[in-house]
């Protein structure tokens, strides 16, 4: 072989070499790409993953709490899309959430602000919280005392809290917490308008819901602004958690991996 064979032959291992290199990144970037596809469509249609920064819904819903909302219940709107794009207000296959249902949702206000509450009234329910007893349409929401608990509040001091269960039309029961008469112990009557749902915090003495009106609060929570709704804690950690500290990681709270957001019947 001559020299100028030689040089043939290494210049065509280095193009052979360099079409290898671009081959497996093509394929890199393609798997890449495919993979956001993916994991755009799971968050724009399936699942969104939410993290509860409060106190508002305890005892369901602890600060910490990483929360599957699936999107497909009530139907898809612009806020199911990333970045809440200004498509025509409605849903795809809307449906309205049923009681006792957890809800995400954005307050016409604050578009940026989501609030996770439990839906209690439907539009045409006229509703009214008289002695911190729900009551939809005239009729008071039954309710037994479990017990209490005593704990830190969101204002950082030991309150205690009574433990009561409500059961709604159909069965469906939750527990709450109440610590005593305050501002929006007495809230109503008040009439559901169409197109919206009346949410609760299941923290009845430290939530803003439907009873706080904006900007104090989100009021009424539009059914075009439901994001979805919470099936499922996927994961729990305590305040001083962090993923990067690893002796911080047995803070994780185990009993409520994958804890069940479902009213149960009763």
């Amino acid at each position: 072989m001559t020299g100028k064979d030689q040089d043939r032959a290494r210049r065509a291992r280095r193009i052979k070499r360099a079409l290898r290199r671009m081959r497996a990144n093509s394929s890199l970037l393609w798997t890449l790409v495919l993979a956001g596809v993916i994991a755009l469509t799971v968050r724009t249609l399936v699942f969104q993953p939410f993290t509860i920064p409060s106190d508002s819904m305890r005892p369901a819903l602890e600060p910490g709490d990483y929360v599957a909302v699936a999107k497909w219940p009530y139907g898809w709107s612009r806020l199911s899309l990333p970045l809440a794009p200004p498509l025509p207000r409605g849903r795809v296959f809307e449906r309205l959430p049923e009681r006792g249902d957890i809800v995400v949702f954005t307050p016409p206000h604050a578009p940026r602000t989501a609030y996770i509450k439990r839906v209690i009234g439907l539009p045409g329910d006229m509703v009214t919280v008289s002695g911190a007893v729900v009551h939809i349409n005239g009729a008071p929401v039954p309710r037994g005392l479990v017990g209490e608990e005593t704990r830190l509040s969101s204002d950082g001091e030991m309150t205690r809290y009574q433990v009561w269960q409500e059961i709604l039309e159909g069965g469906r029961g939750y527990l709450v917490h109440d610590a005593g008469p305050g501002p929006l112990t007495e809230f109503g009557p008040v009439l559901v308008p169409d197109g919206h749902v009346f949410v609760l915090g299941d923290n009845r003495s430290e939530s803003r819901d439907s009873r706080a009106a904006a900007p104090e609060g989100p009021g009424m929570a539009p059914v075009d602004h439901i994001i979805g709704r919470a099936d499922r804690v996927l994961l729990s950690v305590r305040p001083d958690f962090s993923l990067w500290k690893p002796w911080t990681w047995t803070r994780i709270r185990t009993g409520r991996t994958f804890l069940s957001l479902d009213p149960e019947p009763r």
